[in-house]
């Protein structure tokens, strides 16, 4: 909270005041009231005795009464002592109560001595004491010496100054010997002699009074005084004979009870809050010097005045009482005492300021730290000896030096300001502040100095020490957070801040702002082949390549693995065709740099690039923009790599519409909306069904069974049926989703083995061929062991499951592949090179890998009657299979001239429309118990065509055609 806002809460409320106020005023006019009316002399003998007695009591009455409800209500050690102020006023109600019962109800002469003389005397007493509890209480047994002689010496000199004016006349009277005469001159003495203590008490209070509840207090010396002073003057020979009840003397004790009860309330409300944010209490302005040694002058001015009147006496040529003479010595000998008493104390406490001192030069000097005094105009006062080992220059050298001098000028202006600020703010909310900065070395070298600043005299203390390494050590972790350790490229963090900055900065506007995404083609096959420390080796020059290329302000990053970005800032060209061909023409120029080759270990090494970019519309986010120019990087890749691609807002609509594709997939399977079909696998020679494949088909609303063409590219599975025949000799794009893929993957594998088991109990051995992608095979979450475990929990034999492998990407490990092979392989287990004639890895593949068969790919058997090169090309491939003793597999088979033309070219199985298309459970097996379709040429009946028995064999149905559920 700020210091303006503390006073204001903790300022008196308006209706406080205001009753305070009041109550004042209140104060003002009845003691006003009384004293006129006193003045008057009430207007008859006998108001002016009533009000001069029983008014009296009463006013003390109230005092004692609020006296004693303010001590009930404070929890505090001043509680006793208004406690004895109200025992104090009660007292004297009582004493004024009796007077006013003789002088008003028996209308006789008050006697001498009397209850009411007995009350009176105990006024003071109790008053005293609770003065006493008011004082702030010496800490040691000489400062209660010394409160004692205080007491005297202020009480004696009174005493000796009363006595000669009034009390001698008394004492010489109590001499007299005539009858009653000592109990009356006792009795006189009484009063003034404790008047004198009360005083005396009121005066030492008023230099020694504690802090707290300071109005209640001095309001409260303020009644006792204004009681004191009334009763000096009733004692005064002058006034004590013609006293009567009513008088103006009166007034003086009315409006001091009046006083004492309104001083802890009305001090109270009026409490001053806290004081002034520029000046509190340990830091306010020091008092005048006369001010200040008043409260120690005082004793020795009041024994000054008791010599001085013993002296004025002799002088005169008066005769000094006895009385006099004692007090004066014993005022003098109180005076020589405190005086040696003080002597003791300043000689312990100046050699305990010696050993402080001593002490914390000690600290100073032996710190590490340099501790420094600043005068308010800037100049350094003092610096510690630590200043030759921190800042390599004498502290001799830098005191009169100007501390703006030595700061960097670059921190300078914070600095001021820094202190400026510290020291306009209240020193209660901040004692301290710290401050960093640049400071000049002995050396000439600028040093990172970090600083505690406090307050001292209007100017600064400052504690200094050395935290160079500090922030070296800062800067350096920090540049570790914010750049990539192989590169020392920023990383995504730092990058993502920087194209933040760029958007929401004084370059919000600019719209030419783009960001490039950058992926290496081939980049994995260089670790692969040559090792991880080349592929390090290589991308430390790529990042080099990219960061000389790119402009000065643009900023060049590594996001993680092959991944690379720029931020390429716009000039403010508001002309879209003008920034598009502006930032093309730079993203060309990276793609053409980093696509040269590399010179890596004494071989040369080629990647491409393939480079993503999206610009900076209106409104766009930082994340908007990075993962538009990220799409943008995936359709280059996707279109071929090695190119540079703009995006497009359709982009954005494809994945939404890939990722709502993906959920229904993953939910038709969790939900069982799919179905498995198998087409069989036919002779081309005699039309036997050889085998079955498996394909999934998705069951949709209304009962029928398509195939998913777009759930499975979407989900990286290629399904067997995209062509005519239904077969699986699709090639399988690569989509962001693997994990559907193997969801799919691994319902397919099992729907299959388990509903081949079955057929196999029922006495049709066909063997199942299920497509299966070599990343699938050798995927970490498919355990090793589960092909094996499957066909042992269905009870399938191993000879009776084949798995069409797809080997398509050149990142597939061969060596991991062909040991998997191998040992399914060993089990029994068939092994189809699916696709092949098309993939990239085909004769790889056929060379190390342990394949029974090989399947011909759609695109080839399409155009093998048209195309006579497409027939030469599968004349040689079906030769190659037939040469490595392979039974090879013909898929997408539509027609009759394309049974005829594979047949006569040595192919020996076929798969597609032109013998069956996928059939569900129900008329699979019917078609394995008629065994044998018809085939172009020969004589074998038909079994099932295109869905029906007895259909037509010259169905041209493609792959996609719908096939209704059978009936149950």
């Amino acid at each position: 909270m700020s210091a303006p806002g503390a006073a204001l809460l903790n300022r008196p409320s308006v209706s406080g005041g205001g009753r305070g106020l009041a109550m004042q005023l209140l104060l003002a006019v009845v003691s006003g009231g009384y004293a006129v009316g006193a003045a008057l002399n009430w207007g008859s003998e006998e108001v002016a005795e009533i009000m001069g007695d029983f008014g009296l009591s009463a006013a003390g009455l109230l005092a004692a009464v609020s006296c004693y409800t303010y001590a009930r209500a404070i929890d505090s050690r001043e509680r006793p002592a208004w406690l004895l102020f109200a025992f104090s006023s009660l007292m004297g109600a009582g004493g004024n109560a009796v007077w006013g019962w003789y002088e008003v109800i028996l209308g006789q002469e008050v006697p001498k001595p009397s209850l009411a003389d007995f009350a009176f005397l105990c006024f003071a007493p109790p008053a005293i004491v609770g003065l006493l509890v008011l004082a702030k209480r010496p800490v040691t047994r000489a400062g209660w010496v010394c409160l004692g002689l205080d007491s005297w010496l202020i009480g004696g000199s009174l005493l000796t100054l009363s006595w000669s004016l009034a009390l001698a006349h008394a004492a010489r009277t109590a001499q007299s010997g005539a009858p009653g005469s000592v109990p009356r001159a006792a009795l006189s003495l009484a009063y003034p002699l404790l008047d004198i203590a009360l005083v005396s008490m009121v005066l030492v209070l008023h230099f020694r009074r504690s802090e707290t509840n300071r109005s209640a207090v001095n309001t409260a010396i303020a009644a006792l005084a204004l009681t004191v002073l009334s009763d000096a003057l009733f004692t005064s020979p002058l006034l004590s004979a013609e006293y009567q009840s009513g008088q103006l003397l009166d007034a003086g004790w009315f409006a001091g009870s009046l006083l004492l009860a309104y001083a802890p309330w009305g001090a109270r409300r009026l409490h001053p809050g806290p004081e002034p944010a520029g000046h509190p209490r340990g830091d306010r302005p020091h008092s005048r010097p006369i001010t200040g040694s008043l409260p120690a002058l005082t004793p020795y001015l009041a024994a000054a005045v008791c010599t001085l009147g013993i002296l004025y006496n002799v002088v005169d040529g008066r005769k000094v009482d006895r009385m006099v003479v004692f007090t004066g010595c014993t005022v003098v000998l109180a005076l020589v005492i405190r005086q040696g008493i003080m002597l003791l104390d300043n000689i312990a406490l100046t050699q305990e300021l010696a050993q402080k001192e001593n002490h914390f030069r000690s600290l100073v000097q032996g710190s590490s730290d340099v501790i420094m005094i600043a005068a308010p105009t800037g100049t350094l006062r003092y610096v510690s000896p630590a200043a030759a080992g921190v800042y390599g220059r004498e502290a001799e050298e830098l005191v009169g030096t100007e501390l703006a001098t030595l700061i960097h000028p670059d921190d300078l202006g914070r600095v001021v300001h820094e202190v400026r600020r510290f020291l306009a703010a209240p020193p209660t909310e901040e004692p301290t502040t710290r401050i960093e900065c640049r400071f000049k070395s002995g050396g000439g070298e600028w040093l990172n100095v970090e600083s505690t600043v406090n307050r001292h005299q209007g100017g600064l203390i400052l504690n200094s020490r050395d935290v160079t390494e500090r922030v070296r050590l800062q800067a350096q972790l920090q540049h570790s957070a914010e750049h990539d350790p192989l590169t020392d490229l920023p990383n995504r963090a730092l990058f993502t801040r920087r194209v933040r900055q760029a958007l929401t900065g004084r370059r919000a506007g600019d719209h030419s702002t783009a960001v490039l995404f950058i992926d290496l083609d081939g980049f994995k096959a260089v670790n692969d082949t040559i090792g991880h420390q080349a592929g390090d080796e290589l991308l430390i020059e790529a990042a080099r390549r990219l960061q000389d290329s790119v402009r000065a302000g643009d900023t060049a990053a590594r996001l993680g693995g092959d991944e690379f970005a720029a931020l390429i800032l716009g000039d403010g060209n508001r002309d879209p065709s003008a920034r598009e061909y502006q930032v093309r023409e730079i993203a060309d120029r990276l793609r053409t740099t980093l696509s040269q080759p590399y010179r890596i270990g004494g071989s040369e090494v080629r990647v491409a690039a393939s480079i993503g970019v999206a610009f900076a519309d209106p409104g766009i986010t930082p994340s908007d923009l990075m993962r538009n120019a990220d799409l943008a990087m995936y359709r280059a890749k996707a279109g071929g790599k090695d190119r540079v691609e703009m995006y497009a807002p359709q982009m954005q609509a494809e994945v939404v519409r890939k990722a709502e594709l993906a959920g229904r997939l993953r939910t038709a399977l969790h939900e069982g909306e799919f179905a498995l079909l198998h087409q069989p696998v036919v002779s081309l020679a005699t039309g036997e069904v050889a085998a079955v494949a498996a394909q999934a088909r998705w069951r949709s609303a209304q009962g029928i069974l398509f195939t998913p063409a777009e759930f499975l590219r979407v989900a990286e599975y290629s399904e067997g049926g995209a062509g005519g025949a239904g077969g699986s000799g699709g090639s399988g794009a690569a989509g962001p989703d693997a994990s559907r893929t193997a969801e799919l993957g691994r319902w397919l594998l099992e729907e299959a083995v388990e509903q081949a088991a079955d057929r196999h109990r029922a006495g049709h051995d066909v063997p199942v061929a299920v497509r299966m992608t070599a990343q699938r095979l050798l995927d970490r979450a498919m355990p090793l062991g589960s092909v094996e475990a499957l066909l042992t929990r269905h009870g399938l034999p191993s000879g009776a499951l084949v798995l069409e492998l797809a080997v398509s990407d050149p990142r597939v490990p061969f060596d991991d592949l062909e040991r998997r092979l191998t040992a399914l392989h060993r089990l029994g287990v068939g092994i189809s090179l699916d696709g092949f004639g098309s993939g990239y890895a085909a004769i790889s593949a056929l060379r190390r890998l342990p394949v029974d068969m090989l399947k011909l790919d759609r695109g080839l058997v399409e155009g093998v009657v048209e195309s006579a090169r497409l027939h030469k090309i599968t004349a040689g491939l079906l030769r190659i299979a037939n040469d490595l003793g392979m039974r090879s597999v013909a898929d997408g088979v539509d027609l009759p001239e394309q049974v005829m033309a594979l047949r006569a070219m040595g192919c020996t199985h076929g798969q597609g429309m032109a013998f069956s298309g996928p059939l569900d459970e129900y008329r699979l097996r019917r078609a394995l118990v008629r065994g044998t379709f018809p085939v172009p040429g020969g004589a074998a009946q038909p079994a099932l065509a295109g869905g029906s028995p007895g259909g037509s064999m010259a169905i041209r149905r493609g792959s996609h055609n719908e096939t209704p559920v059978p009936p149950t």
